[in-house]
């Protein structure tokens, strides 16, 4: 599909150079008669072109959206892990359960903290018996994978948004186009005699609607792929941290066995 609308565009932009070459007398005599600028180009849109604009602008506007909104949880997340991390190693290391709860309960934001507070509250419910069995373990392990899915999830919200966007826009763009060269191929054969003029509004929609759903398109992909990695980082660290909470629960468990 890429290489067709690349062909496409390639035969296109000839046809618009050789148009240039056909009607450049006709458009220097008429240069003084018609100023062909941006707002003359906006003001004489046509419906189709109009809507495709609006359809577009939308799509920005919530592409936008996502990724301010996205950028600034990642960025809280990793902020807060960072501060959460140290503090709730050292508690652990000390076996202070619930002040590890408490530092997991501040942290909110933090997917570390989420993860290990899921994993520190099962374990608790069996704090108290004489001997963690191996279901007690599995049952917190459980927890833990639960967590990471709800937390991978949340991570991932709004993502196949800027996914759909990044895929579309461009032939949101192309609808727009089609019609721009149908009008200029129809000016053309209305005018027949009137040179660059008669299709220069036509390819001037051709060309805004492209160039708009580029501009919406290439952003939404750039970020979508950017915050696709910064997702798997975060599943990673959250893997990690379950995987070194069950190794804290399997040594307490070593240590109660083997008093």
């Amino acid at each position: 599909m890429t290489i067709s609308m690349s062909l496409f565009a390639t035969k296109f932009l000839g046809f618009f150079a050789f148009l240039l070459q056909e009607g450049g007398g006709a458009a220097a005599a008429n240069e003084t008669a018609s100023a062909f600028t941006m707002s003359e180009m906006i003001k004489n849109l046509g419906p189709i072109a109009i809507g495709v604009i609006v359809i577009l602008l939308i799509m920005s506007m919530y592409s936008i959206a996502v990724m301010v909104e996205r950028f600034l949880t990642y960025r809280a997340a990793k902020a807060q892990s960072r501060e959460f991390a140290p503090r709730v190693a050292q508690a652990l290391k000390n076996d202070r359960i619930e002040e590890a709860i408490n530092i997991s309960d501040k942290h909110k934001k933090s997917h570390l903290a989420m993860v290990v507070n899921a994993g520190l509250q099962e374990f608790r419910a069996h704090e108290q018996s004489t001997e963690i069995s191996g279901d007690e373990i599995e049952a917190s392990k459980r927890a833990l994978q639960r967590a990471i899915a709800i937390k991978s999830a949340e991570f991932r919200r709004g993502l196949s948004g800027l996914a759909t966007i990044g895929s579309t826009a461009p032939f949101v763009g192309l609808f727009g186009t089609v019609f721009g060269i149908i009008a200029a191929f129809t000016g053309m054969k209305n005018a027949e005699s009137a040179g660059i003029g008669a299709v220069a509004g036509g390819i001037a929609e051709a060309l805004m609607t492209t160039a708009l759903s580029l501009a919406v398109a290439v952003p939404a992909v750039w970020m979508f792929n950017y915050f696709t990695g910064k997702v798997d980082g975060f599943v990673i660290e959250m893997d990690n941290s379950a995987s070194e909470l069950l190794d804290y629960f399997l040594k307490n468990r070593t240590r109660r066995l083997n008093p």
